[in-house]
């Protein structure tokens, strides 16, 4: 499976001090061991926890031209968060993934092997399809994604098992395409994003992972951002 393509991990981040330097040692071993030439680009949201200071510790131990951080003034949400990270992304390949230690960079190289091997735009892990599945949520959680996906399954149509699922590999140049179409803000962008792609006749693959709850700090799924996701899919029913 070695690749002579360059592969870019988008990781937005706030208040992730104590999963950052995990997930990015986790990133770098499992890129190493599969002979993956890569870079890491961390988009962090002002952090007040010196998330920051953690990154440019990781800077100078794994290099700056390995990790590069971007910062920005604030919370701005996590759609422009991947439209700034993407503009420093140098790969030719994009990949958007949590920061917060729930998407292992275990299975990073089963996204690479099937998109090789069947020439996909798009590559998506999936919680709902053969081996995947989540942990540690209780059953509110469980019952707020099942139904989120039954609903875009229902109006949409979008031909993918998981369309909340925000751990994605994409090639650079579809993700730009695609993007710069995107109205949405916050978790309803990861929704509209594949609902867009295959409006424009890109092609997505699925990976089965097991999505696993944060270990550390507070997650940033609440009220506010459930009527965000409703109010986006009602727009992608009327608009799409």
């Amino acid at each position: 499976m070695p690749s002579k393509d360059k592969y870019s991990v988008l990781l937005p981040t706030y208040n992730e001090r104590d999963n950052i330097a995990i997930v990015v040692w986790l990133l770098v071993k499992t890129f190493t061991s599969s002979d993956i030439d890569y870079e890491i680009v961390i988009i962090d949201d002002n952090s007040q926890d010196n998330t920051q200071g953690v990154v440019r510790q990781l800077q100078q131990l794994y290099g700056d031209d390995r990790i590069i951080l971007k910062c920005r003034p604030g919370k701005l949400g996590l759609g422009t968060a991947y439209v700034h990270g993407l503009r420093y992304a140098r790969g030719e390949y994009v990949i958007i993934m949590d920061a917060d230690l729930s998407h292992h960079p275990k299975y990073i190289p089963d996204f690479v092997r099937h998109q090789q091997q069947t020439g996909c735009d798009i590559v998506t892990g999936t919680r709902y399809k053969a081996q995947g599945g989540v942990c540690g949520w209780n059953f509110k959680r469980k019952l707020v994604s099942r139904g989120a996906n039954f609903l875009a399954q229902t109006l949409l149509n979008p031909g993918v098992s998981d369309l909340t699922g925000s751990f994605r590999l994409y090639k650079k140049n579809v993700l730009e395409k695609v993007i710069a179409n995107v109205n949405s803000k916050g978790y309803a962008f990861q929704m509209e994003i594949i609902v867009r792609a295959r409006a424009q006749g890109y092609s997505v693959g699925e990976v089965p992972i097991v999505f696993v709850d944060r270990l550390y700090g507070v997650s940033k799924l609440g009220g506010a951002e459930i009527t965000q996701y409703i109010k986006g899919l009602l727009w992608l029913f009327f608009t799409t």
